[in-house]
């Protein structure tokens, strides 16, 4: 590891370079009779608040209660006057249509820019549909293969840092879990080229729009380049979790390459496998989560959904259909969560510019919607962070938690959630934070 002044650059693990940019205050560049000063003063500072008995949570990203207020008219969307039926007829109190209703598959399928007929509406989580696919593709096969646990040691590509719920996913399926590094476009194309020359490898996870916790949108580049893979394994399988496809923070929001249309012009049509719900958009433990793919992969889920359930919950389905209409009515109804996370959003940006702007110690991202900011430490100080913010009350998403296996190499990245409390809780949170990351970085530069 090394750091360097002069340029004002800091080089981690000699494998990239960040600009810092002018530094008013480098950290980097302070005697140690001055970090030391510099370190009793922000120690005062930091046992001010650990006596003020915090308890603030920021470790999920949560809606918070006011976003959940948005939708409260679902509890009573579905009445007589409504009616209980879909557009087909259908009753939907009792038994039928396993693949969902026509008119919440259509409003996926806008959203993921994908055919209706590629839409399958189901339950509440998109994650339990995402567990099932890869269970499948573990237990039974994909695609005509055979069980990915009779072909060998499976190995799942991880873009990191990632969403730590993907990767518990593979390791509670007995996969091995393997680091693709991130970058601003997405994930490192050349890397993953390279490595589904490995007949086990099968599939990488990906977020591909506002992805957690870096808030990053893939390029046009990188989804043409994902599109054209060429496997060495036949059932290899890209899970698209399009978790924030339209969670904007701004009247600019980034802008997706739909996948399945890529698929289809490269000749890949089964390679991709797509996922979204309502969680954030509606209730999260009371939405409607959907799957789409290629018709010959719906065939295969929809033959195992069969032996599952008869039918999804229909009720809760025709809810969101009677409040949104189309997808045009949930796009709308996200700007109003827009207003209300955008002030979050603001703070942390201010705050950590405001503390930790020029001291070389620290970068984040500043994302354009989705749920999270990704900060990253200077390398080797993210758990002491985390633990003095929880020490004092503040408790963060785990160091490390963005990695395969929980492990960090860098110990560099913290995901900050600012969605769930209140404007005033993360106003104080993000002041602790602050004092907390430049106390293990002084604490880091003393050894």
């Amino acid at each position: 590891m090394q750091y360097g002044s002069a340029s004002s650059k800091i080089i981690f693990n000699c494998d990239f370079i960040l600009d810092w940019g002018l530094l008013v205050m480098n950290f980097l560049e302070l005697s140690e009779e001055r970090r030391e000063a510099l370190r009793r003063e922000l120690e005062e500072k930091y046992q001010a608040f650990a006596a003020r008995g915090l308890q603030l949570d920021m470790s999920r990203g949560k809606p918070s209660a006011k976003q959940l207020d948005l939708t409260n008219d679902l509890l009573v969307s579905v009445s007589q006057e409504a009616g209980v039926k879909c557009r087909n007829g259908v009753d939907c109190r009792n038994y039928g249509l396993l693949e969902g209703l026509p008119e919440m598959r259509e409003i996926f399928a806008e959203l993921l820019e994908v055919e209706p007929d590629e839409v399958l509406a189901g339950g509440n989580s998109s994650l339990n549909l995402m567990f099932d696919f890869m269970a499948q593709c573990m237990y039974h096969g994909i695609g005509g293969q055979p069980a990915w646990m009779t072909q060998g040691r499976v190995k799942m590509l991880c873009p990191c840092p990632g969403y730590d719920r993907h990767f518990a996913v593979s390791e509670y399926l007995g996969m091995e879990l393997v680091c693709v590094p991130m970058t601003p476009q997405g994930p490192d194309m050349d890397r993953v080229e390279e490595l589904v020359k490995d007949p086990l490898v099968k599939g990488m996870w990906n977020v591909p729009k506002y992805s957690n916790p870096d808030g990053y949108t893939y390029s046009d580049d990188t989804v043409r380049r994902i599109a054209c893979l060429k496997p060495a394994a036949p059932d290899f399988r890209v899970i698209w979790d399009n978790a924030y496809c339209i969670h904007d923070l701004s009247d600019t929001p980034d802008r997706l390459l739909p996948i399945m249309k890529e698929c289809k012009k490269a000749g890949n049509p089964d390679l991709v496998m797509l996922f979204a719900s309502t969680s954030k958009i509606t209730f999260p433990g009371a939405g409607v989560a959907a799957v789409a793919g290629s018709k010959t992969n719906l065939a295969e889920i929809k033959a195992r959904l069969s032996m599952q359930t008869i039918c999804p919950d229909k009720i809760n389905q025709l809810r969101h259909i009677h409040k949104f209409k189309n997808a045009q009515g949930m796009v709308d109804h996200m700007k109003a969560h827009a207003s209300l996370l955008r002030p979050k959003f603001d703070v942390v940006l201010k705050t950590l510019e405001q503390e930790l702007g020029g001291t070389g110690i620290a970068r984040w991202t500043k994302p354009n919607g989705g749920y999270f900011i990704s900060f990253y430490a200077l390398p080797g100080c993210a758990a002491r962070t985390v633990a003095l913010c929880k020490e004092a009350g503040v408790v963060m998403t785990p160091a490390g938690a963005t990695f395969p296996y929980g492990k960090d190499p860098k110990d560099s990245n913290i995901r900050i959630a600012p969605t769930f409390p209140p404007l005033h809780e993360l106003e104080t949170a993000m002041e602790l934070f602050c004092i907390a990351a430049q106390l293990a970085a002084l604490e880091h530069l003393a050894r």
